[in-house]
């Protein structure tokens, strides 16, 4: 019997696990099958390649060796699959798509089941789309940054700034009055009383809202850490406290009353957003509608700035 590439792809999977339930998990098959695949890959081999702990897997030093022949040539493999993947109907196209969580959930996920044909999203930092983006493994990125790269163009939609919000409850005059007056120490020290939320991931909107409007880096820490901005908005939906999120992200609860817009900053931090794609596609027809989706939802910051005015 010849060697199997499901027992090297199982076999990359415990290791990476550390389990053999963690890779039936991951790769959507039975623990019974994950077993006979790396029984099978260590018979074929005459090595064993993992040591039994009560806890994990450990792999030997014959598991490592195998682990570090076969990693890349097995992700470029999924890469290719990727790649070349064909919709079990083949009138239906399939389009990858990257972008940050947060603009996919208050963007596209309500359209997903309209849309007529097969999406993958993709969450992750940016430089590393437009890579993906370059080598063909995403077909359209919606992104803040642009890349050098000659077969691909960033064509400009809208644009995000980056402001200073609150509950709907919090009284802020006491920090327009400050503002006002251009008390700016007076204004962050006033700031720097009150609950603050960000994010897990990083808080660079913050540090860099600081930054640039108080002209030296944050010296206080957030009171509360949380997954990511929709989780800031729910909280300030509900609850007390500031942080600094792009308007677009909370539009509509500073329409409703929810939250509210206290600062833009002076100047106003705005970033450039782009539709990222590659200048030969065969998806141009599907591209084209999401990128009308994201047109239409990007005119809702236009809430954000007209309920500043109106405070």
């Amino acid at each position: 019997m010849g060697l199997n590439l499901e027992w090297l792809r199982t076999f990359k999977s415990i290791y990476e696990q550390g389990s053999l339930t963690g890779a039936a998990q991951e790769l959507f098959i039975s623990q019974p099958g994950v077993s006979l695949h790396l029984n099978s890959l260590e018979a074929y081999t005459g090595y064993k390649l993992f040591d039994r702990s009560a806890k994990k897997l450990v792999p030997t030093e014959r598991g490592k060796v195998i682990y570090n022949f076969i990693e890349e040539p097995l992700l470029k493999l999924e890469n290719a699959e990727q790649l070349f993947h064909k919709s079990t109907k083949a009138d239906r196209a399939t389009i990858s798509i990257g972008m940050c969580f947060e603009t996919f959930q208050y963007t596209l996920e309500k359209y997903i089941a309209r849309l007529p044909f097969n999406v993958i999203i993709k969450f992750g930092d940016y430089p590393q789309m437009i890579n993906d983006l370059d080598k063909g493994l995403l077909d359209l990125i919606i992104t803040p940054q642009k890349g050098d790269q000659k077969n691909l163009e960033f064509k400009p939609f809208s644009k995000e700034r980056i402001v200073l919000v609150a509950d709907g409850k919090t009284d802020v005059k006491p920090l327009l009055a400050l503002l006002k007056k251009k008390d700016i120490k007076a204004a962050e020290n006033w700031l720097k009383e009150q609950l603050w939320y960000s994010t897990a991931a990083d808080m660079e909107h913050l540090k860099r809202f600081w930054q640039h409007n108080f002209r030296h880096h944050m010296d206080f820490k957030p009171n509360y850490i949380v997954p990511n901005i929709c989780s800031i908005v729910r909280c300030l939906s509900g609850g007390t406290g500031f942080s600094v999120v792009p308007d677009f992200l909370c539009a509509q609860e500073i329409e409703t009353g929810a939250m509210k817009l206290v600062w833009e900053g002076e100047p106003a931090i705005e970033n450039t957003l782009y539709f990222g794609t590659r200048k030969k596609t065969m998806y141009a027809g599907e591209i084209d509608q999401v990128q009308q989706i994201f047109t239409k939802e990007f005119r809702r910051p236009s809430l954000v700035n007209s309920n500043a005015r109106r405070n």
